[in-house]
């Protein structure tokens, strides 16, 4: 596999696209304008391959009212859409899957209930499960990246990975947002210790570290996530995709 994958990142809260600084939704996105699924249309419209797309109001409060918005975005594009946003139950994934997303991230539940994430996990497989991992000073956190844990997430990938799960989301939340560079190190040595792929995720500038994530790719670093970056057009667009690998995304 020589291509990293990049993925836009679409946040959402309140029913509107908003850029996120350490994990809290604060900002809008300026000249892109506020509406979620005009902003997955422009992604798709520059080329990207899939959309990263995060309900912060499920993520906290569990709640449904960005659902009818997933679902247009999911409609509205016809690459995949992976979906995160506080799943809590094996019926709440079956709703989020029968709104059209290809893929499902889970973090709380695979802390604090394990028994609904095996049924999840069992009833899904790995291919539309990925773990979502959000860590500050090498501490998982959950609930929406409000909630300690004290878990070390080097210990929790290899515990999915015995698990089953192939693979991690692992974003770095004190540079989530904040434009100081991707911590390579943290993505690097999950892939490391897990033997699963990992798709890096906050802190991304421009284009040369995205070379610096393409060069992880032998170690199972295969995908970027990116948003403030994108929406801030840091990036020349038509020259920033990769065609994706078969299966990448699988």
């Amino acid at each position: 596999m020589n291509n990293l994958l990049v993925i836009p990142s679409i946040d959402i809260k309140d029913g509107k696209t908003v850029r996120i600084v350490r994990g809290i939704p604060e900002l809008n996105c300026g000249a892109y304008g506020n509406d979620p699924v005009e902003m997955a249309k422009i992604w798709r419209a520059e080329n990207a391959k899939c959309l990263h797309v995060v309900d912060f109001d499920g993520a906290h409060d569990n709640s449904q009212k960005n659902f009818h918005i997933i679902r247009d975005i999911c409609s509205s594009v016809i690459i995949p859409v992976e979906f995160s946003g506080g799943i809590r139950s094996l019926e709440h994934a079956k709703e989020v899957v029968d709104l059209g997303v290809s893929r499902i991230t889970i973090s709380t539940m695979a802390i604090e209930n394990k028994k609904e994430f095996e049924k999840v996990f069992n009833h899904f497989g790995p291919k539309k499960i990925v773990i979502s991992m959000d860590v500050v000073e090498n501490e998982l956190i959950v609930r929406g990246r409000s909630c300690k844990t004290g878990i070390s997430p080097f210990d929790f990938a290899k515990e999915m990975k015995e698990f089953g799960v192939e693979r991690f989301i692992v974003t770095d939340i004190l540079r989530n947002g904040m434009m100081t560079g991707p911590n390579l190190d943290l993505s690097r040595k999950i892939a490391e210790i897990s033997k699963a792929r990992v798709t890096l995720s906050g802190g991304v500038r421009n284009k040369d570290e995205l070379m610096d994530i393409k060069n992880l790719i032998p170690f199972g670093v295969d995908s970027v996530i990116i948003g403030r970056a994108l929406y801030e057009n840091r990036f020349p667009c038509q020259k920033l995709w990769r065609v994706a690998e078969n299966g990448i995304f699988s």
